[in-house]
């Protein structure tokens, strides 16, 4: 009798955790599930697909996993099989952590948010942090061309999914697999920002903000001020249609429900530091990323940042006191 009582008490405790996650998920106002409802403030749209509760709990799991113990902030990448192919940009891109200074440990930090199933399973095969971002009637297999239909709806799944991570209450470094890593970011963050990216032309200013932003490389706090940013930054899209994520930020940045009411702490970083080929870093002594943008097409894109790493490898090859003299050809 006391067996059959014993287990009737743990039924009912297996049925009311269930309950609890259930409601947790559904009903906090925080929650993940909640992330894209209208709001008076901003939104007028709904969630390209929302994720359901049983992907949000695997979600927490891995970015727990992965997560910094120190500020509670994962690295982030997203891939498709385009570029997850053996020799492709995912390679490189891994290597760079392995080559650069201070950036290994990285690795340990890194969630590759894989768009595929191929994406994801060449994922499970080079890195430890995976995470299956489905999207049901969507092929983003085939290399995204630039401001094509599924070029648009990738950017946009992309900034729905930050979404969520923020109000996991992870902060994150958003980085483009196309994105070389030789030195540690944060170094050259600014402490005081929520919300700092990387330009495709720098005007000088980290306060400016006619600095052309470029979305594919940002590191973002978990607060409530990044949380509504970007609830208002997805629902833009549907105010600036046919636009993607980065040229939204540019007309939307400066918007006074940013500046005013969320008082959004915004910091644009230096092309010296974290450049790109719109605006190379021309100081290897100084250069934390390399980002191969203004790059068409894969083979392209594969050429240069072969050969960023390259000039990566003979600069360090290089004695201390020659490292003044500029030997990259990027």
């Amino acid at each position: 009798m006391a067996a059959e009582t014993w287990m009737i008490i743990r039924r009912a405790g297996l049925v009311f955790m269930i309950i609890s996650l259930s409601t947790l998920l559904l009903y906090n106002p925080s929650g993940p599930l909640r992330f894209f409802r209208l709001s008076s403030s901003c939104s007028r749209s709904s969630s390209l697909q929302p994720l359901s509760p049983k992907a949000v709990v695997r979600l927490n799991s891995i970015l727990k996993r992965a997560s910094m113990k120190n500020n509670n902030t994962v690295v982030l990448t997203t891939l498709n099989s385009a570029w997850a192919t053996p020799n492709s940009v995912l390679d490189l891109f891994l290597a760079s952590f392995k080559l650069g200074n201070g950036t290994r440990r990285f690795l340990r930090h890194l969630v590759i948010i894989a768009m595929d199933e191929k994406a994801y399973n060449r994922c499970r095969a080079v890195h430890r942090h995976c995470f299956a971002l489905r999207t049901h009637g969507v092929d983003f297999r085939k290399e995204a061309y630039f401001m094509t239909p599924n070029y648009l709806k990738m950017t946009w799944r992309r900034i729905e999914f930050l979404g969520i991570v923020l109000q996991l209450g992870y902060g994150f470094i958003f980085t483009d697999a196309d994105v070389m890593w030789f030195r540690d970011p944060f170094t050259r963050f600014f402490p005081d920002a929520d919300f700092q990216m990387a330009c495709d032309y720098y005007k000088g200013s980290p306060d400016d903000m006619e600095n052309n932003a470029n979305g594919g490389f940002n590191y973002v706090k978990s607060n409530n001020r990044t949380i509504e940013f970007y609830k208002f930054w997805f629902s833009s899209r549907e105010t600036y249609p046919k636009h993607h994520d980065q040229h939204v930020l540019d007309k939307i940045k400066s918007h006074p429900y940013v500046s005013e009411k969320l008082r959004l702490r915004i910091k644009f970083l230096d092309t010296a530091y974290f450049g790109g080929l719109c605006e190379p870093s021309r100081d290897l002594n100084k250069v934390c990323t390399m980002h191969a943008n203004c790059c068409y097409g894969m083979l392209n894109k594969l050429h240069d940042m072969k050969i960023m790493l390259q000039d990566w490898r003979t600069f360090n090859s290089l004695p201390s006191k020659h490292r003044n003299v500029s030997i990259f050809t990027w």
